[in-house]
Protein backbone atom coordinates (compact mmCIF):
# COMPACT_ATOMS: atom_id res chain seq x y z
CA UNK A 1 0.00 0.00 0.00
CA UNK A 2 0.95 3.68 -0.92
CA UNK A 3 2.66 5.89 2.11
CA UNK A 4 -0.39 8.03 1.61
CA UNK A 5 -3.87 7.23 -0.39
CA UNK A 6 -7.53 5.86 0.11
CA UNK A 7 -8.19 2.85 1.62
CA UNK A 8 -11.09 1.37 3.40
CA UNK A 9 -11.03 0.32 7.13
CA UNK A 10 -13.12 -2.45 8.42
CA UNK A 11 -13.75 -3.44 11.88
CA UNK A 12 -15.53 -6.04 13.31
CA UNK A 13 -17.20 -6.43 16.58
CA UNK A 14 -17.07 -9.69 17.94
CA UNK A 15 -17.11 -10.69 21.74
CA UNK A 16 -14.13 -12.13 23.12
CA UNK A 17 -15.26 -15.84 23.46
CA UNK A 18 -16.38 -16.28 19.80
CA UNK A 19 -14.22 -19.48 17.89
CA UNK A 20 -13.70 -20.42 14.95
CA UNK A 21 -12.06 -23.52 13.77
CA UNK A 22 -11.27 -24.27 18.07
CA UNK A 23 -9.42 -20.58 17.57
CA UNK A 24 -10.57 -17.32 19.58
CA UNK A 25 -12.34 -15.48 16.17
CA UNK A 26 -10.16 -12.66 16.71
CA UNK A 27 -6.77 -14.28 16.46
CA UNK A 28 -7.93 -16.64 13.72
CA UNK A 29 -8.76 -13.00 11.56
CA UNK A 30 -5.56 -11.50 12.34
CA UNK A 31 -3.82 -14.86 10.89
CA UNK A 32 -6.36 -15.09 8.09
CA UNK A 33 -5.67 -11.41 7.00
CA UNK A 34 -1.69 -11.92 6.92
CA UNK A 35 -2.23 -14.89 4.63
CA UNK A 36 -4.36 -12.80 2.81
CA UNK A 37 -1.66 -10.33 2.59
CA UNK A 38 -3.51 -7.28 4.23
CA UNK A 39 -1.51 -4.26 5.35
CA UNK A 40 -2.04 -4.66 8.90
CA UNK A 41 -4.37 -5.66 11.36
CA UNK A 42 -5.40 -4.35 15.11
CA UNK A 43 -7.60 -6.10 18.08
CA UNK A 44 -8.99 -3.67 20.30
CA UNK A 45 -10.05 -4.91 23.57
CA UNK A 46 -13.25 -2.98 24.86
CA UNK A 47 -14.05 -2.28 28.76
CA UNK A 48 -17.74 -2.24 28.55
CA UNK A 49 -20.04 -2.36 25.75
CA UNK A 50 -23.58 -4.50 24.59
CA UNK A 51 -24.56 -5.73 21.11
CA UNK A 52 -27.70 -6.51 19.69
CA UNK A 53 -28.93 -8.30 22.32
CA UNK A 54 -28.26 -5.65 24.85
CA UNK A 55 -26.65 -8.06 27.32
CA UNK A 56 -24.10 -5.54 28.91
CA UNK A 57 -20.31 -6.85 28.50
CA UNK A 58 -17.91 -5.26 31.19
CA UNK A 59 -14.83 -5.29 33.32
CA UNK A 60 -16.82 -3.57 36.25
CA UNK A 61 -16.23 -5.63 39.51
CA UNK A 62 -19.52 -6.04 40.50
CA UNK A 63 -20.57 -7.56 36.87
CA UNK A 64 -17.50 -9.25 35.65
CA UNK A 65 -17.78 -10.56 32.23
CA UNK A 66 -16.12 -13.36 30.87
CA UNK A 67 -16.73 -12.30 27.36
CA UNK A 68 -15.89 -8.35 26.70
CA UNK A 69 -15.89 -6.53 23.70
CA UNK A 70 -13.65 -6.76 20.76
CA UNK A 71 -13.07 -4.67 17.81
CA UNK A 72 -10.94 -6.33 15.15
CA UNK A 73 -9.61 -3.29 12.87
CA UNK A 74 -8.12 -3.89 9.09
CA UNK A 75 -7.13 -1.21 6.43
CA UNK A 76 -6.26 -1.56 2.95
CA UNK A 77 -6.94 -1.24 -0.86
CA UNK A 78 -10.80 -1.34 -1.95
CA UNK A 79 -9.73 -4.46 -3.95
CA UNK A 80 -8.16 -6.07 -0.88
CA UNK A 81 -11.17 -5.64 1.15
CA UNK A 82 -13.61 -7.10 -1.37
CA UNK A 83 -11.51 -9.89 -1.75
CA UNK A 84 -11.83 -10.89 1.96
CA UNK A 85 -15.49 -10.18 2.31
CA UNK A 86 -17.36 -13.36 1.11
CA UNK A 87 -14.74 -15.28 3.72
CA UNK A 88 -15.59 -12.86 6.55
CA UNK A 89 -19.68 -13.95 5.97
CA UNK A 90 -18.88 -17.25 6.35
CA UNK A 91 -16.48 -16.93 9.34
CA UNK A 92 -18.30 -14.22 11.43
CA UNK A 93 -21.56 -15.92 12.94
CA UNK A 94 -21.87 -13.38 15.12
CA UNK A 95 -21.51 -9.31 15.40
CA UNK A 96 -21.15 -6.37 13.47
CA UNK A 97 -19.26 -5.37 10.38
CA UNK A 98 -18.60 -1.88 9.29
CA UNK A 99 -16.89 -0.65 6.47
CA UNK A 100 -15.49 3.44 5.97
CA UNK A 101 -13.28 4.97 3.38
CA UNK A 102 -10.06 6.51 5.24
CA UNK A 103 -7.23 8.32 4.29
CA UNK A 104 -3.65 6.76 5.00
CA UNK A 105 -1.72 9.99 5.94
CA UNK A 106 1.61 7.76 6.59
CA UNK A 107 2.07 3.64 6.37
CA UNK A 108 6.01 2.51 7.41
CA UNK A 109 7.56 0.01 9.51
CA UNK A 110 11.10 -1.54 10.18
CA UNK A 111 11.96 -4.10 7.65
CA UNK A 112 14.22 -5.66 10.03
CA UNK A 113 13.70 -9.09 11.07
CA UNK A 114 13.74 -9.19 14.81
CA UNK A 115 15.21 -12.95 16.41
Amino acid sequence: MKKEGEAVLLRIFIGESAKYQGKHLYKYLVEFFKEEGLAGATVLRGIDGFGKTSHVHTTSILRLSTDLPIVVEVADTQAKIDAIKPRLDEIVTEGLITEEKVKIILYKGNDKKFS
